[in-house]
């Protein structure tokens, strides 16, 4: 299966009075805060270029100043799954949804991401799983 991609189905928080709601409650936060919108600004920018690892840097690092901002969670979630990271994007929207259960947009790709994670094609676990996916040697020398 393919790694997610932003294409405009995943829902970034991008409503003004939303927007507007964030950023007030990032200004009574202090410097770290403000260091947190910043970063989650060019996350969320390097989201939308396509982007993958760079957004997640940056949206990581803004979480960690502002861990109680839902809609950094929900862009990081999108970031990892556009990274191919699904189990991490799992977490960070379900965060989003924890933090901020009317985030309709952090709801929706969590709801996404929980269907990609259910059609996903399960592989054996344990010690001889990797091995056990390799061909054996007369099956390789055959197949030239």
């Amino acid at each position: 299966m393919s790694p997610a991609r932003y294409n405009g189905s995943m829902r970034l928080l991008r409503a003004p009075i939303a927007a507007a709601a964030f950023a007030a409650a990032l200004l009574l936060g202090g410097c770290a805060s403000l260091e947190g919108a910043r970063l989650y600004e060019s996350g969320t920018e390097a989201l939308e270029r396509g982007e993958a690892a760079l957004a997640a840097e940056r949206l990581e690092r803004a979480a960690v100043l502002v861990p109680q901002a839902s809609e950094v969670q929900n862009h990081l979630g999108l970031a990892y799954a556009a990274a191919g990271r699904e189990a991490d994007a799992l977490r960070a929207f379900r965060r989003a949804v924890a933090l901020d259960c009317a985030n309709a947009a952090a709801a929706e790709n969590l709801a996404a991401a929980e269907a990609r994670a259910a059609a996903a094609p399960r592989t054996p676990e344990g010690p001889g799983a990797a091995v056990s996916a390799l061909p054996t040697a007369p099956a390789a020398a055959g197949a030239r």
